[in-house]
């Protein structure tokens, strides 16, 4: 027995079979078991930090002192650098949608490319609109405005909605403020600047091939109706009684009241609005890049272009000009504001507990093996965060799940190798890519899609499933010829 597990411990094998079974106990806890993946990946950081032999002390700290454990380092390291982003972010989309601003948009999109254009409206209104809002908020929001498009083309609801759902998933998949890409920011030490640029780069083609092309294809084959009730409920909600306020999606599908204005934003304010922290990230990235680093312009650029900062800049213009200058008062900003915030608590836990896995398969040497193994495979590493990334995401069907133990296992290989931010980028887009492919049934997002665009599960896997698996593929190709081109 102590032979065994001293094997486990100390050697390559031992090491890569102990990481093996803590990935199988933790899918088994989440598909099975249905324990909260929080929970889930808590309990089996504990689990394997202890069968690797790692001290107490160093696992949990002492009575005294717990500062320097791997749980609170673990949890502290990675939600210091998301929670603000992450909690900035939701808020701007939500006084972004209950501004009205993406009826503002698909409004502008259908006037400018026409009624044989709407399928492409509607995959930019996904793509724009997603970068600011989280994924199943936007399909809250969006659905609707879906409908009527639908409605008035008399085409089958899969043309539209697969290409707005394209650009929803690719933002959500690649671009900060979502969690995911923030996440991988801390977990692998690459600014968010360059994850937006490679999130484009990498994810744009993606959703060409998986929302126009695919989108095109398959909504041509597989017709699905419109609902008359979906239609009713869309009436109901833009056309409230006098004095009762407008109601809108709340979030979780039901309806909540907002102040009616007379005039609606202008598309180029909501663009401006959405453009704004991305264009302050990127200026401080590009200024790292070209200025010298004791310049003046460069401090300024850095300071305005952290992305809080950037995303505090963002929330507090919109607050005055969708907000304070259309009727709204401060309190019913702060409403708003608390409302938005609810959500993110358990979001937060699940990435704080994905970096804690991630530490202790650190900690135990685990990193060091799989890295060994990969150099003797000759596996190139964006191939094998690709690779373990799909797993995750196949099995347990959470991309922010995914997300964060694929970083976690991979930082080791990627932290101190010399590789360029551009590369650690790509690779963090690779991981990205892997955690959408093969959406079914055991995720949460399959069964919204289901039900809000009226399709049954076979429909939903001919479509959906193929389209993010379109999206997966795409995208890690783009980010894999890339980092073989400048690694």
């Amino acid at each position: 027995m102590g032979a065994t597990v001293d094997w486990l411990r100390t050697t390559t094998p031992g090491l890569l079979v102990l990481c093996g079974l803590a990935i199988a106990v933790l899918l088994f806890a989440i598909i099975k078991v249905k324990l909260e993946p929080f929970i889930a990946l808590l309990l089996t950081g504990l689990a394997l930090a202890l069968a690797a032999g790692l001290p107490v002390s160093k696992i949990v700290g002492t009575a005294i002192k717990a500062g320097d454990s791997i749980l609170e380092t673990g949890f502290g390291g990675i939600l210091g650098h998301i929670a603000v982003i992450i909690g900035l972010g939701t808020v701007l989309g939500a006084i972004l949608e209950r501004s009205g601003g993406a009826d503002v948009l698909t409004g502008k999109l259908l006037n400018l490319f026409g009624e044989k254009g709407a399928p492409v409206a509607m995959g930019l209104l996904g793509l724009i609109f997603g970068i600011p809002v989280f994924f199943d908020i936007g399909i809250f929001v969006l659905a609707p405005l879906i409908y009527v498009a639908a409605k008035r083309g008399g085409r089958s609801l899969v043309l539209y909605a697969m290409p707005m759902l394209a650009g929803l998933s690719m933002t959500h998949a690649f671009l900060p403020p979502h969690p995911g890409p923030v996440a991988l920011g801390g977990l692998l030490g690459v600014s968010l600047g360059w994850l937006i640029l490679m999130g484009f780069v990498c994810g744009i083609p993606g959703f060409i091939a998986a929302g126009i092309v695919w989108g095109s294809y398959i909504g041509k084959r597989i017709h699905v109706e419109v609902p008359d009730e979906f239609l009713v409920r869309k009436d109901e909600e833009t056309e409230p009684a006098p004095d009762e306020g407008e109601r809108v999606s709340d979030g979780s599908g039901g309806v909540a009241t907002k102040t009616v204005t007379a005039t609606p934003p202008s598309v180029g304010l909501i663009g401006a609005i959405i453009a704004i922290p991305l264009v302050l990230i990127l200026g401080a990235t590009f200024g790292t890049q070209l200025l010298d680093k004791n310049s003046q312009l460069l401090q300024v650029l850095t300071f305005f272009g952290t992305p809080a900062v950037a995303l505090l800049i963002a929330v507090l213009i919109a607050f005055y000009v969708l907000g304070v200058r259309r009727g709204s008062t401060v309190q019913e900003l702060s409403e708003l504001t608390a409302e938005s915030l609810r959500p993110v608590g358990m979001l937060l836990l699940v990435v704080g507990a994905g970096a804690f896995f991630g530490k202790v398969i650190s900690a135990t040497g685990i990193g060091t093996a799989l890295a060994d193994t990969m150099s003797a495979a000759g596996l190139p590493v964006i191939v094998l965060a690709y690779i373990i990334s799909c797993g995750l995401r196949i099995a347990q069907g959470s991309a922010t799940v995914a997300i964060v133990t694929t970083g976690g296992i991979v930082a080791p290989l990627v932290i101190d190798h010399g590789y360029s931010q551009m590369s650690i980028a790509l690779i963090a887009m690779a991981i990205a890519a892997g955690s959408i492919i093969l959406s079914h049934v055991n995720d949460g997002g399959f069964w919204i899609i289901a039900k809000f665009f009226n399709m049954t599960v076979k429909q939903t896997l001919q479509t959906w499933t193929v389209l993010e698996t379109v999206l997966s593929v795409v995208s890690f190709a783009v980010a894999a010829i890339l980092f073989a081109i400048v690694s």
